[in-house]
């Protein structure tokens, strides 16, 4: 149960997800599905000895142990204003040219860096003003997934992404999700249709 200081926003949730299965989290606008997810990063704090992460209150967790553990996507993409690369590499600084690349090739963002003039070297602009709303959602996506955080949260972070690129995307993320706990939040029944189970706020 958490709520912002008035009513509840969420009230009674009780989950387990299994390390390693997939979770989707789908219901109206205003349920708690963002929420909800937030609260596993400590974006905001949730009750003391309420959520846990392999049998550890996170509350508990090192802030930057915790945060290292899981790579959250949110729906609002946050780009720096600098090249491609550097906005990719920026939470696996120590990530080799093949795992970034991979990442971009999981995150179906491979066509457009193609297209770009300056390649890996095209930078942004603030907040990734250059982008359209899907190229920032993939953009954020490949940094995520260059992370190879064990946590994976997607936030409604396909949003903008049209329906056969997510399909793609989705495909790909079957490949990279194995051993990895992975949430998925979408309006979207096709976009959590082949997880383990799915859940309804």
């Amino acid at each position: 149960t958490f709520g912002y200081g008035g009513a509840p926003v969420l009230r009674d949730v009780e989950l387990d997800v299994p390390a390693g299965s997939t979770l989707g989290i789908v219901g109206p606008t205003a349920s708690g599905k963002s929420t909800l997810v937030s609260l596993l990063p400590r974006l905001y704090d949730p009750p003391p000895a309420t959520l846990f992460l392999d049998g550890r209150d996170v509350r508990e967790l090192p802030l930057a142990q915790l945060r290292a553990a899981i790579a959250f996507v949110p729906q609002e993409a946050f780009l720096f204003s600098a090249s491609i690369r550097d906005n990719i590499a920026f939470a696996a600084p120590s990530a080799g040219d093949e795992a970034l690349r991979a990442a971009v090739r999981d995150a179906h963002l491979e066509p457009d860096l193609a297209r770009w003039p300056g390649g890996w070297d095209t930078v942004v602009g603030e907040r990734g003003v250059t982008l359209s709303g899907g190229q920032k959602q993939r953009a954020a996506l490949a940094r995520a997934l260059a992370t190879q955080a064990r946590v994976l949260v997607l936030d409604d972070a396909l949003s903008a992404v049209d329906a056969e690129t997510e399909t793609q995307i989705l495909a790909s993320l079957r490949r990279y999700r194995a051993g990895r706990t992975v949430i998925v939040v979408s309006h979207r029944v096709s976009a959590v249709r082949d997880l383990d189970r799915i859940v309804c706020l």
